[in-house]
């Protein structure tokens, strides 16, 4: 993925809800969202020329996501994949911060991600661009492709807008989260940041979603985990013009995510 706007304890309804638009190669196959028959219980996309994924879910209630880290002078391209991190997760059974601690000794040897993780009602970041792993608190949440929660003009904006969404404390719509990510508005120049990519580029890159030549959003995942322990998961896919080729959902048991009992006030 390359930006993860989530509520965390949010919304009396909704234990955690997830919004995030993957950005990829055009040219780079990749398969859609399904239950992989080589683990069991695993909903999530496949990179097709490395075998991970961006993000996905279990029915034993696990969620993982992840974002690259935009440091153009540093990228290694001998680095095991990113990708197979989340299925890492996915396929395991400990508690989240647990097994980002774990995962911290590897991260030298890889390109810089942010990785969220979350199962049993918890949720744990870690970047190996960044400090220790750590568990994340309630409330809302965004991360692109810098440490989570960075103030890109384009997390603000997303984790803004989700915040509003959630406080109302109505039931969630879907449609209306999708065109959360599907703002396609540039920032203005002077709330850019500098990546080492040229102005031009870092314009190109700073919506939420992105369409660019030869680059952009692939498609939009949503994530709606109910306090009676049922999860929805959607995936929205573009083609290479970047318009809408069609959306799947998928409906599974999530347990280990209790009612909220008291809601922390979403914070942008």
């Amino acid at each position: 993925m390359c930006l993860v706007v989530l509520g965390l304890r949010a919304h009396p309804r909704h234990p955690l809800v997830v919004a995030a638009n993957r950005d990829e190669l055009v040219a780079r196959p990749s398969e859609p969202a399904a239950f992989w028959s080589t683990r069991d219980g695993l909903l999530a996309g496949r990179d097709v020329a490395a075998g991970g994924t961006w993000t996905g879910v279990t029915r034993s209630g696990r969620f993982a996501a992840l974002t690259n880290v935009r440091e153009p002078q540093e990228f290694d391209p001998s680095a095991p994949s990113r990708g197979d991190l989340v299925v890492r997760f996915l396929a395991a059974s400990d508690a989240p911060i647990e097994h980002l601690r774990r995962l911290a000794s590897e991260g030298e040897r890889r390109n810089g991600f942010n990785l969220l993780a979350a199962a049993g009602g918890r949720l744990a970041w870690f970047s190996n661009r960044g400090p220790e792993p750590c568990e994340v608190e309630a409330g809302v949440h965004a991360v692109s492709n810098a440490l989570l929660d960075t103030p890109w003009p384009k997390v603000r904006r997303s984790a803004e807008g989700l915040a509003r969404i959630l406080g109302r404390e109505d039931a969630l719509d879907p449609e209306e989260l999708f065109a959360l990510l599907a703002d396609r508005v540039p920032a203005r120049d002077e709330e850019l940041p500098d990546t080492g990519v040229g102005l031009a580029t870092e314009r190109l890159l700073s919506s939420p979603f992105i369409a660019a030549p030869g680059y952009g959003t692939r498609g939009s995942t949503l994530l709606l985990v109910s306090a009676a322990g049922r999860a929805t998961f959607l995936e929205r896919r573009f083609d290479e013009a970047f318009q809408a080729s069609g959306t799947t959902r998928f409906e599974l048991d999530f347990p280990g995510w209790d009612p909220p009992g008291r809601v922390s006030r979403p914070r942008s």
